[in-house]
């Protein structure tokens, strides 16, 4: 692939004096699936350092891994072989999950998943809830999340009584409220409408900035994947492998106004190209 703007570089490659700052360091993960039909291989040798405070975009084609590989990350789905590590710490041994590597870790779904019977501020402090922290301390956490993602005004709402795109942001506000140094995202603003996703493209961006998570975000927005992206990893129909990494030199903060300018444009171009190609 001919990339002009975006620099291509091998995923599994190390990258010198990387050690102190790899947050996600993931090596020749696989991923099997048994049925009926036999073996079904979703993820193959996936190896990816993913480093501290940086935003990384997972693009491919529908069935190439992207969320079974975002789920082994976040401790949802036991890999079939290979190793994830964040912060030093293996996160899977013998199919079992080390809390103590993912106690810093949020997720956001493409579906909200609020409790319709709670308000914003109850759905926001429901993992501190879980945790066991007192009522004061959460709600007043959930209060300031809440600020935090633009939903000042609106705690005592109902999810009923929110848009779509105000319901994401209780999500993120909840995934944010115990302080996470990696946020996994899923699809997080699939189901919105083009303007909506555009203001929580832009919003996403600042609340990265102000907290300075790590983020794994799912996307088939190849816009979208540039926009946010410092490092866009491009994944291969099944068996889902890495196929290239494109670094986005485009600085951050970014405004609309970048999508119109000719690097981001043809970033896209050969993203699209590439997944193009894929058939």
């Amino acid at each position: 692939m001919n990339q002009i703007q975006g620099d291509i570089v091998d995923a599994s490659a190390p990258i010198a004096n990387s050690t102190p700052t790899v947050r996600v360091k993931i090596e020749n993960l696989c991923k099997d699936f048994r049925t009926s039909k036999g073996v079904t291989n979703a993820v193959q040798n996936v190896s990816l350092d993913i480093q501290r405070g940086e935003f990384v975009t997972l693009v491919g084609r529908s069935g190439c891994g992207k969320t079974t590989l975002l789920r082994m990350i976040g401790g949802l789905l036991a890999p079939t072989s290979g190793t994830v590590h964040v912060d030093g710490k293996e996160l899977w041994r013998n199919g079992r999950v080390d809390s103590a590597a993912i106690a810093r870790l949020g997720f956001v779904f493409q579906d909200s998943n609020l409790l319709p019977w709670f308000t914003v501020i109850d759905n926001i402090a429901l993992p501190l809830k879980l945790r066991g922290v007192s009522k004061a301390e959460r709600r007043e956490r959930a209060t300031t999340l809440a600020g935090l993602v633009g939903l000042a005004g609106f705690e005592h709402s109902y999810p009923r009584q929110l848009s779509g795109g105000m319901r994401q942001r209780v999500a993120i506000a909840r995934a944010l409220s115990t302080e996470p140094d990696l946020l996994l995202m899923d699809e997080p603003f699939g189901a919105l409408d083009a303007l909506t996703r555009e203001r929580m493209n832009l919003e996403l961006q600042r609340i990265v900035g102000e907290t300075e998570s790590t983020v794994v975000f799912v996307t088939h927005d190849i816009p979208e994947a540039v926009f946010l992206g410092d490092r866009i990893v491009h994944m291969t129909p099944r068996p889902g492998r890495v196929h290239q990494t494109v670094s986005v030199d485009i600085p951050k903060p970014r405004e609309v106004i970048v999508q119109t300018g000719q690097e981001f444009n043809e970033i896209v171009r050969d993203l699209r190209t590439a997944l193009d190609q894929d058939g």
